[in-house]
Parts: structure tokens; sequence; C-alpha cells
């Protein structure tokens, strides 16, 4: 049975109402915020995804410091959402914030390099070597993690000369055209739903599979035109799906036997530890992306490549050409972005404070736990690394189709805006969780009252 079954939609609504009244309530300098910004910006906010918080508007920061933020009606707020990850390392650390402060004063761009950027270059290449040569010991540098997965592809289908991409139903690898893609009903490719504006039909550029479905990928690179696949080692952003055992080493095999590169996308998956699930799980890309939390909360992504495939791509390409062929920015590599991910991964982002951060999800994944044991709500809680969300449905999700058949968006705003008034702030448009350096057990403990008392509500316990 599933979870529309278990929640009764009128008890929903109300609580949802009664909800949305404390929102509104509590937070009128929000709301008179909020009405300034509609005069000049759609929808009142600096980007229209932001309209999506429930409550009727979003709660306005004025300061954020650690793993909490004061809105502007002086209300103090436990931070599990963290930027969705791009302050996973907390707000505002102390050695970014010193480093930041040090450059400011020494220049922000150049176009041109710094000593910093080979130091953060050396200090990716020691995260991300694992144990399996060839290790990824070449790196550029851009300011998000869209650009560097779209660089990637376009080496990618420049160098093999194949059209195609495949990436993951489900997936999110920020604004790629070829990741808005999804399968119909008949298993042809189609565009997702909300897809804006896509320049071709997906189907010219990409290959849609199924997460941990072997047998699919493999005849999607029989056709021998799928230049890389695209993929988070384990989905995130249609809530945590992890992978089968032995599907990364069928992943990596089947890449290799028909010429395809493997690009894996470790934005959000960072979460798993220093070196992401590459170094965790002992994965052997050819190519890698890592965004957001390295810079600490300063704009910056990275890409890092295999040497051989690094040599493919600088044979590939005409020196004279490297600047007018969709793979650069004039602020990539900037000395403030340089800067801060060389303090973020020397002071912050360490080793101790990933394990310090996995404890803590440990302790946020056993908490729902209790409360669904508790309540019987028939829901399931994953946890990977230091990232943990629930989901409604009894069983984890074995792909990205089985996760968004689980998805309840009315549930999920009642969810968070319950937390959000009991002071709780969960990743929008996911029930997830993100622990950070500062994150504390009392922060934990919050939101579990919280959730506890929500899920009595639906259950009509309280």
């Amino acid at each position: 049975m599933g979870h529309a079954a278990t929640v009764d939609r009128a008890l929903l609504a109300a609580l949802t109402a009664a909800e949305t009244t404390q929102f509104v309530t509590d937070h009128p300098a929000c709301r008179s915020l909020a009405e300034r910004g509609r005069e000049h910006m759609p929808l009142g906010v600096p980007m229209s995804w932001m309209a999506k918080w429930p409550g009727g508007y979003p709660v306005h920061v004025v300061e954020a410091r650690g793993a909490h933020f004061t809105c502007a009606d002086g209300l103090d707020h436990v931070d599990l959402c963290l930027g969705d990850t791009g302050a996973m390392t907390g707000h505002s650390p102390a050695p970014t914030v010193r480093a930041v402060t040090e450059q400011v004063t020494r220049g922000l761009t150049t176009m041109l390099p710094g000593a910093d950027a080979a130091l953060v270059a050396a200090e990716l290449t020691r995260r991300f070597a694992g144990t399996r040569p060839p290790a990824l010991t070449q790196w550029q540098f851009t300011l998000t993690a869209t650009d560097a997965n779209r660089h990637l592809l376009r080496y990618a289908r420049h160098v093999t000369g194949r059209p195609r991409v495949a990436v993951i139903d489900g997936c999110y690898h920020g604004s790629v055209d070829e990741a808005f893609a999804t399968l119909d009903a008949s298993g042809a490719v189609v565009e997702r739903r909300g897809n804006i504006g896509a320049p071709v039909p997906p189907a010219l550029t990409t290959a849609v599979l199924p997460f941990n479905d072997l047998v699919a990928l493999e005849a999607a690179l029989a056709t021998g035109t799928v230049a890389a696949v695209l993929l988070e080692p384990a989905m995130t952003n249609i809530g945590i799906v992890l992978p089968d055992e032995g599907y990364h080493a069928g992943l990596r095999r089947l890449t290799r036997e028909h010429g395809s590169w493997l690009v894996i996308d470790e934005t959000h998956t960072l979460c798993t530890g220093p070196g992401g699930a590459t170094v965790a799980w002992d994965l052997d890309p050819d190519a890698l992306v890592v965004g957001k939390a390295i810079g600490g909360g300063v704009p910056v992504a990275a890409f890092g490549m295999t040497r051989e495939i690094s040599e493919q791509v600088d044979a590939a390409i005409e020196l004279e050409d490297i600047d007018v062929g969709g793979v650069g920015g004039t602020l990539a590599g900037n000395a403030l972005s340089m800067a801060a991910t060389r303090a973020t991964l020397a002071e912050v982002l360490t080793d101790e404070a990933f394990a310090a951060m996995s404890e803590l999800a440990t302790a946020w994944t056993s908490g729902v736990q209790g409360v669904l044991d508790a309540t019987g709500l028939p829901w399931h809680v994953t946890r990977l690394g230091a990232r943990a969300e629930y989901a409604f449905s009894p069983d984890p999700p074995h792909d990205g189709a089985q996760a968004g058949a689980a998805d309840d968006f009315a549930l999920q705003q009642y969810l968070h805006l319950h937390a959000l008034n009991r002071r709780v702030l969960l990743t929008p448009f996911h029930n997830m969780a993100l622990m950070s350096p500062a994150t504390t057990p009392a922060d934990v403990d919050a939101h579990t009252a919280a959730f506890a008392e929500a899920a009595a509500a639906l259950t009509g316990r309280r």
C-alpha cells in the first residue's frame, strides 16, 4: 500500500493550512521583503525556483553562521539544508573567511593563474586517487558543477566522435541539456516534465538508462553512439538511491569495453567522505566532477581527468581554438574561488570532519527511524555518508522511476513547512538533511522532535 493511502488527504490539507497561517504570523518581516521583491523580480525571488518554498513566500536570511541562520524576523533556525550542499562546510567557516578576506585585498579575478590553483589541483588529486591506477591527476576549474559536467560532455563527444551521452533516468546534473530526459511508458527517450525551452528533442543527444540496470546500459553502449556515461555514484536529487552490489564494477567494465567515457558527478555524493564515493567505494572513473562544497560557499567547481583522457583532449584541440569551443569562462579559476577552495580543503572538509558528520547523519537516521517505528508510517530512511533522507515508500527504491513514484508533493510541502515552523530547515523539494562540521547533536535532536510531532499529527496521535 502506497503512501497516499496512509495519509488522510483532508487531514493533510487542514494541517498544511494551519501551518501556513502559523508561518505568516511568525514571519511578517520576511513577508514585507517578499512583497518588495515582487516589484522588480519575477515571483519576488532572485531565482524562480525559490518561490517553491512552502508558506507562500520564502524565509529571508539576514545572517548565516555555522549550522544556523537568522531570518529577517530575528528567528534562529537549524539549517539542515546548508545551501543544498553549497554550505556543507557550515556557513562562513573561519579558515575560508580568512582566506577570502586576505585574497580580496590582493585581487579577485585576472584571467591569469595564481599559486593556489596548483595547490588545489594537487589536493584534489590526492583526495580522489583511490587505490586504482590510473589516478585522476589533471584538473580544471569552473564556477558551477553544471559547467564542469557540460565541459566534460563536450570533450567526450569531440574526442570520441560520438553524438550522444547516456544519463540515468531521474538524474540531475545542474542545467545540462542532455540530462533533462526520461523514458516514457514505451521506453522511448522523451523530455522530462517541466523541461524549459529544450534546444532539440532529447532522443538526438541522450540515451536514458534506469539506475542499477546493466542490461539497459549494455544495449545503449552497443549502438556505438555513446561518447560518455554521466552519473552520480548514488542518486541523490530524486531521493537517495543506492547502487546494487556489482553495479559499478559492471558499469566500468562495459564502458571500457565499448570505448565510452565514464564520468562520475560527485557534487552531492562528496558527503560520502573526503574522496567522495569514488574513494569510499573504490571506483575507477575516466573523469570526475565535484562542485559547491569545496569552496566553502564561494562559487567554484572542478573536473578531473586521468592523464590519458587529458592527453586525448589536448591532442584533439588546436591551441588557436581553445578559447572559443564552448569550454571555459573568464571567471573560471579566479583567484577568490581558488583561495577559498585551498582553505576549505585544507582546514574545513578534513578527514576528521567527515567522520563526525557521518556520525551525526547516523543519529539523524536513527531518530527518523524511531519515529517511523513508533507511528507505523510505512516510509523508509536512507543514509549516504553525511546525508540522510526519508521517503514515502516502505522499501528503498531500486531506480529513479521507483523513487519518483513514491514522491508526494503536498505531503512533502507540509512536512517542510511544519519543520520550518519549528525552526528546522530541510533541503527544498526533498526530505533530506545534510550535516556540516558545525552541526551538533542538539541540532539533530531538534529535527527528531519536530518530525515526531508532524508524524503524530498525520497519524491522528497528537
